[in-house]
């Protein structure tokens, strides 16, 4: 068997990193594609490596004779690569590939070598590696019939992407037997050639070998294993990541990312809080329907998106302003406050981290983080303090004070003359229903009082980019609107907000769901061993690690073996010789995903 590599393109999607390079010659954490790739074929005791080249040809040839690679190189040359596509590249070489069966490969590959070991064996000898059709990948696509024959061929330009299920992706990395180039591929890439010319794409001759009776060629299905396509700096900084020589390495880089875990191949987010069982599927297909709208008008200006916001929340418009996210808000918030602001810890750090000025800190001394409205109201009694933000339920601890008891706090903040931030995005998760403060009877009682909603969290949609504001301090509110911009909230934001009242049922059945799910993780991680649950009233629960477990090695142990993403609290909870994550509840199925990695990880 040989190995044959298509090396001639430019790679301009690249831009500076390809100007005096071919793309295989993007290094990922130090080490170029073409290296790599050689380093890993290299290991298979190949006959020989056939190497397609083109653009900067003589240096990528350079470069190669550098290295240590036992397996004899023969290196084809493209002059005509600008000019040409890879099917032209591979007719170029296309007398190697009747000499052996092949293993060809594009060079802008990142993989691991069980990707290579998948294919190679399988004992059957023609074989197009695929994986499932995911959000981030681009380019041909397959449809796979009875015994992995494959029914289609897809061009990236021609998928139907109002039906993607079942679709699968081509690695770019096929097994071909001598038999089937010299009887099918050859021929037909010389046949296609002639015809249609040289800036097409191999695949396409793939595609019409695929439409015969009897095509030879099947789908080999990767089953998890790591690969990623480097068409631009997104990817390699992606890829990046994923490919960190050094374990924890990775887990940092994809921790300092902060969101667009879509991106990542199988992963599945137990860091980021949202709402496992909303929004609900006739939702998002009323606004699939309307996207093309979305995205080619602007959206209302803030007076009209505060309306909307009005009527949902049962409250005055001129009692509530709606942000680009809740961090919109709290940065606005937190910038109109003055004097000295007294802040819970552990706790959600957005605010402190929006505050420079003067702060007073209460720290729960129990192991369980908690507390209670009479605790906060002895300790800020002694303390001279302007501003007291309280969140609730909290996070990370899930901490939660019941309505009757935020109240009482609000009425002693009035009476202290103190502002009371109240954060409950996580409110509506909690056992005791109704407990928002988001009503104008309330807030006109206490107009010191400022209550914080992020509806990406309890609502689900993070993408959408909301929260709200609510206050009867219409002076603030005033202000606020003045410091962000008009246009502050996207067409779909937008509609969200417009349409989210027609599922208020599904709100509330959601969010019953959501407490089934909690009760019943819980009592599967109170089962395992060396761990201790933290009672908690939100979608996440903090966990207490025991006996020697060590936070970031769990978290890396998740990632890496089963692709599963939790919080490292260790560092925030600042407690000397303890150790903590968070883990947020998502739906059955996925938390029955994580207690059986979570058993395997700690027996």
């Amino acid at each position: 068997m040989q190995g044959m590599i298509l090396a001639a393109g430019m790679g301009k999607r690249l831009k500076a990193l390809t100007q005096n390079n071919t793309k295989c010659m993007v290094r990922v954490n130090g080490v170029t594609l073409i290296q790599r790739m050689l380093e890993q074929l290299d290991e298979l005791g190949l006959r020989r490596i056939v190497i397609v080249v083109g653009y900067e040809g003589q240096k990528l040839v350079d470069f190669i004779g550098t290295l240590h690679v036992r397996t004899p190189i023969v290196f084809v040359d493209n002059p005509i690569y600008y000019k040409t596509n890879n099917i032209y590249s591979l007719s170029l070489a296309k007398d190697y590939l009747e000499q052996e069966d092949t293993l060809l490969l594009e060079s802008d590959l990142i993989f691991e070598s069980s990707v290579l070991k998948a294919l190679i064996e399988d004992p059957r000898d023609t074989l197009a590696l695929v994986d499932k059709y995911e959000s981030w990948m681009d380019g041909t696509c397959i449809t796979i019939g009875e015994d992995d024959f494959i029914a289609s061929f897809t061009p990236g330009k021609k998928l139907d992407f109002s039906d993607v299920s079942g679709y699968y992706k081509t690695v770019n990395i096929y097994k071909f037997s001598r038999e089937f180039s010299r009887s099918h591929y050859v021929p037909f890439l010389s046949a296609y050639t002639m015809a249609l010319g040289d800036n097409e794409y191999y695949e396409q001759v793939l595609r019409v070998i695929a439409m015969l009776d009897d095509p030879i060629i099947k789908a080999k299905k990767l089953t998890g294993q790591r690969w990623y396509e480097i068409d631009d700096i997104q990817d390699l900084d992606i890829a990046e990541s994923m490919f960190a020589p050094d374990e924890y390495e990775c887990l940092e880089r994809i921790q300092g990312r902060y969101g667009g875990y879509w991106r990542y191949p199988k992963l599945t987010d137990f860091c980021y809080l949202v709402n496992p069982y909303y929004p609900p599927r006739r939702m998002m297909e009323e606004m699939k329907a309307s996207f093309e709208v979305l995205l080619t008008q602007y959206p209302s200006g803030m007076r009209v998106n505060s309306l909307l916001a009005a009527r949902n929340f049962g409250v005055d418009q001129k009692h509530i302003l709606v942000g680009n996210g809740a961090a919109e808000l709290i940065k606005a918030l937190m910038e109109n406050l003055t004097g000295t602001v007294g802040f819970i810890r552990p706790t959600f750090e957005e605010y402190p981290n929006r505050w420079t000025k003067d702060s007073v800190v209460y720290v729960p001394e129990n192991e369980d983080f908690a507390y209670t409205a009479d605790d906060l109201m002895a300790y800020f009694g002694n303390q001279e303090i302007q501003t007291l933000v309280v969140i609730n339920p909290d996070n990370p601890t899930g901490n939660y004070i019941p309505k009757a008891d935020v109240l009482r706090l609000a009425a002693w903040c009035a009476e202290k003359g103190i502002a009371l931030v109240l954060d409950e995005s996580f409110v509506d998760f909690a056992d005791e229903e109704n407990s928002s403060l988001i009503d104008d009877e309330i807030l006109e009682r206490y107009p010191h009082l400022f209550v914080m909603k992020s509806i990406s969290k309890s609502f689900g949609v993070p993408g959408a980019r909301l929260g709200v504001l609510a206050t009867a301090n219409e002076q603030v509110i005033g202000d606020m609107k003045k410091q962000v911009a008009i246009w502050n909230i996207n067409s779909f934001g937008e509609f969200y907000m417009q349409i989210e009242e027609k599922y208020r049922k599904d709100y509330v059945a959601a969010m019953a769901k959501t407490r089934v799910a909690r009760t019943k993780f819980v009592a599967g991680l109170q089962r395992l061993p060396h761990l201790r649950v933290i009672p908690s009233q939100a979608n996440y629960v903090t966990v207490e690690l025991l006996d020697g477990l060590d936070s970031r090695k769990l978290c890396k142990d998740l990632l890496r073996k089963y692709d599963l993403f939790i919080k490292d609290l260790t560092p925030k909870m600042k407690r000397p010789g303890k150790q903590y994550v968070r883990l947020a509840i998502r739906n059955t199925q996925d938390n029955e995903k994580l207690l059986a990695a979570l058993r395997e990880v700690l027996n």
